[in-house]
Order: structure tokens, then sequence, then C-alpha cells
């Protein structure tokens, strides 16, 4: 599908960006004309983590005259396995000044512009407004929605990206002319039900190979040359190895770019994004998670002063809901193994006393706490969660272990 340009050219080239540019002049399509709609294009990406990284960096050395960063977490050791844009020194640092720092070190003819904030459903449509494209970067599926909604309402391309272990995905969204994302996936998954890299992993390297498709795509579209990945889920398995091209088609029934449109506004997707639980106590016996509620929750410290016998409640059972990869990082000495999806199937339930006070432990808290639920609404009558899981007791407790 052969598009116009997105971005109209700019002023002519000095002799010193020629100079630099001048492998992109040489290519028919792209030439002088080409990289001067590069020079006068605004890209937002979100996210400068494992698939922003590669993506910051070509569209830099490619040109793109406006890059805007969209991030508010800070820099972590365990990062830079994969986000290639931070080094050691920026650990503790914003991402986002981070990335901006290393683009003017690959390009500083690019302006970068620093969005230090979580992009939301109060401030989406505002911040993409300014831009031409969209690159998403996001790890989470409350923001995958937003930016794919947000694009819709704006008529802007959304530039998709997503990665787990050793496959990936990509896409271009763009419902003027084909698909947005929610005509290929309607609704998200449970929560829980799709781990994030942070619990399962993901290979390093595969983040270059989406995040540079992404750029890449983003670069035809401005210039408006090949044939973009509108209609098309690229998927790519790292193991194989393979690529693979799937044909997706524009739902008319869209409730965002379908005939009739039911939503027109931007929405909590925080909300959107978590499904309804149900009552505990199912006709066929299976246990479910309670209805939802605020499951108490002890601190590392007391859970610590709660082993060392500092406080009642004797006899406490740790349940470690992680899979043995995590629990070979880090955890708690004498913490029981019950994988999460255990308590999901209901086979934790008979493993557990229910004449023993229970802690529950994850990597954050939150696969902890949805067990917690579940077992809560089995009955149990002394179950608590780790606030902070695992890293806080890192943090607070056992500081010689390391964290992830």
């Amino acid at each position: 599908m052969a598009l116009p340009p997105l971005v109209e050219p700019s002023a002519p080239l000095s002799p010193r960006e020629i100079e630099r540019y001048a492998r992109h002049v040489l290519i028919p399509g792209v030439g002088m004309e080409g990289q001067r709609r590069l020079k006068n294009a605004r890209v937002l990406v979100v996210g400068a983590g494992g698939l922003g990284s590669p993506a910051l960096m070509y569209l830099a050395a490619a040109g793109v005259g406006t890059i805007g960063v969209v991030d508010d977490d800070v820099v972590e050791l365990s990062n830079l396995q994969r986000q290639v844009v931070h080094g050691v020194a920026d650990v503790g640092r914003r991402k986002s000044e981070s990335a901006s720092q290393r683009l003017a070190s690959v390009n500083p003819l690019v302006r970068v512009l620093r969005h230090d904030i979580r992009i939301d459903s109060t401030n989406a449509l505002e911040i993409i407004a300014g831009y031409d494209l969209v690159l998403d970067g996001a790890d989470n599926f409350p923001t995958r929605y937003l930016l794919n909604d947000a694009c819709v309402l704006l008529g802007k391309p959304d530039v998709w990206g997503s990665i787990f272990r050793f496959d990936g995905q990509t896409s271009v969204w763009w419902a003027k002319h084909g698909p947005c994302y929610r005509c290929v996936f309607p609704t998200p998954p449970p929560p829980g039900l799709v781990p994030s890299c942070a619990e399962g992993g993901v290979l390093g390297v595969l983040c270059a190979a989406i995040g540079s498709v992404q750029a890449a795509e983003a670069v035809k579209l401005i210039v408006g040359m090949g044939d973009p990945l509108i209609g098309r889920l690229m998927v790519h398995d790292a193991l194989r190895p393979s690529w693979d091209l799937l044909a997706v088609q524009k739902n008319p029934e869209c409730v965002v770019c379908g005939a009739s449109p039911t939503v027109t506004a931007l929405v909590d997707y925080e909300d959107f994004c978590v499904a309804p639980t149900s009552g505990a106590g199912e006709p066929d016996g299976s246990v479910v998670a309670a209805e939802a509620g605020a499951v108490p929750q002890i601190s590392a410290t007391e859970l610590a002063d709660l082993l060392a016998g500092g406080c009642a409640a004797p006899g406490v059972l740790l349940v470690d809901v992680r899979g043995a990869n995590e629990r070979a990082i880090a955890g708690i000495s004498g913490a029981q193994a019950i994988h999460l999806d255990e308590f999901r199937s209901g086979e934790a339930v008979p493993k557990i006393p229910f004449d023993r006070p229970v802690v529950l432990i994850c990597k954050m808290g939150a696969r902890s706490e949805e067990a917690s639920r579940i077992l809560i609404g089995a009955g149990h009558p002394d179950v608590r969660n780790l606030a902070g899981g695992v890293l806080a007791w890192v943090r607070d407790v056992d500081p010689a272990q390391p964290g992830y």
C-alpha cells in the first residue's frame, strides 16, 4: 500500500547536513527531498526502554528533526541488558534525561523534547497532537490501548511493537488506511494472564530487532516510500528463527474506528484493562478470586520481625508464587514454591494449611495479591500479601541479594 508522504519537506539542507545524511540522499525514494521531510518530522516515542532504545537512536541518526520522549521511570541496573540508550552511569537518572543526552551525542542536529510524565487519558491528546506519528514502545496494555484510541481520535499513525522472551510483533495501526489496534485486539487479556517482561524475561537483542523495524516503519511513513505495515502483523521468533506476515482486517464494528464508534473520548485505561472478579464459589467447585477489596498487607520489615519471632502469629507459612528462574535470582529463605497458575486452577488451595497464617510473595506484590484474593475467596482466615514483594525485601531487609 503506497501512501503519500506524512510530512512536508523542510527548508533546504545545509552542506553539513548533506554530508551527514549523504547515504540517505543517495537512496532512490529518499533523496534530498526525503531527507528534508525527515528533518521536518516530529515523532513521539512512548517508552525509553527496550523498544524505545533502538528506535530512538536510529530515528536520531536518520535525522528526524524533533523527537519526543515520554517516560516517567528511572534507569535501573536490570534495564541495561536490553535498553541500550542508557549506560551504567545513568542508573538512577530519569530515562528521558538519559535518552536525551545520548541522542544529543548521536546527532546534535536533532531536537529532543522530554515528557517526564506518565502518559494517560488526561494528557495523551494534548501531547500527541503536537507530533506527526507515535511510536509505541510501551510495556503494558493500558498504555497500548490509550495510544491506539488517542491516535484514532487524532487521525495519526501508531507504530506499535511488542516483545516477550524470544517473540516479537509489530504493525502500523492507522484507522484512516486500515485497522487499529482494537480491530485486532478488541479486549485486553485478563490481568496476569500474559506475563510482563519483568516477570517472564526477554532476550535483549530481540528489542533491537523489533525496535529497528518500528523505526524503519516511521521513516517510511514520513518519507512516503515502500509498503508500510498497515493491515499486516509482523511476527518474529528469534529461536526458529523466522519472520512471518499475517494479514489483519479492519473491523467495521470496532468501537473506536468502526462505522458507529461508541468510544469517542479517552477512558480510564487502567480500569478498562482490569477484568471484573467474581465471587468465591463457582457451581463446579473451582476456586476463583474473592470480590475486589483491600487485601491485608505486610511490609518487608514487619515480615522480618514476624519471622524472627518479634511479634505474635507464630508458624507463619511463606508462599512464593513466582517461577523457578525468578526464585533463583532472589527470594526469602524457607518460602514454599507454589506457582500462581496453581492458584488460578485451584490446585494450590489443598496444599496450604488453613490453621496457619500465610504470607504470599512475588517480585513486586501484584501476582501475590492475586493469589491472596483467591486464597481468601477459598475461605482462608489469615492471609497477607508482602507489599512491594521480594524487591522490597531486598531493599529493606536483605540488600546483599540482587534486584531484578
